[in-house]
């Protein structure tokens, strides 16, 4: 378990690392989390500015002190900037079982990084944290982000009406699951 880990692992990729976020990440979190169209399903509004960027960068890592919340930056190997963050939230150790998400930066979309980040993360959560499962969810309109969470194996499991308010809009979810064994069973374990 990562209960007494001192910083957040890196994971590796064949094209990725997923690492801590650090306040040098503030610039690309704004670049990020200030377009429109990458905010467009998300549950939180756009950033305005640069401070609205550190306090995410700072509450992130407070959140990670306080073992509530592992958010990672997902960048190429070699460095460079961020390109957008997976996160596993909601952490139950009791009942083993997390949520996910993620969001990638416009520039990086439709080269697989999403799914490539996903699948670390979910490897990470079954496999080093020990977990039963995992949930998510994705506005019914998101199909880039239904597309990554079907292809690591996650099952539309229901539906919610009006879940999230975004801006001055009720916005549906879709409902997903990956369980422990589906996960070994898509691995070829046991």
């Amino acid at each position: 378990m990562l209960t007494d880990a001192i910083a957040l692992p890196t994971l590796t990729t064949p094209r990725l690392h997923l690492r801590a976020l650090v306040p040098a990440d503030v610039p690309a979190l704004f670049t990020i989390f200030s377009d429109l169209e990458v905010v467009r399903y998300w549950s939180a509004p756009p950033l305005t500015d640069l401070a609205d960027a550190a306090r995410l960068q700072a509450e992130i890592e407070a959140l990670f002190q306080a073992r509530t919340l592992l958010q990672w930056g997902i960048v190429r190997h070699g460095e460079g900037p961020v390109l957008g963050t997976c996160t596993l939230a909601d952490i139950d150790t009791n009942h083993r079982r997390a949520a996910i998400g993620f969001a990638l930066g416009r520039a990086s979309w439709g080269q697989g990084f999403a799914r490539e980040a996903v699948q670390a993360l979910v490897d990470f959560g079954f496999g080093e944290l020990d977990l039963h499962r995992l949930a998510a969810d994705a506005d019914p309109r998101n199909h880039r982000s239904r597309a990554v969470l079907e292809s690591v194996g996650f099952v539309h499991e229901g539906y919610q009406r009006e879940s999230y308010l975004v801006g001055d809009e009720w916005q549906d979810a879709v409902m997903f699951g990956l369980l422990r064994r589906d996960w070994l069973a898509r691995r070829g374990g046991a």
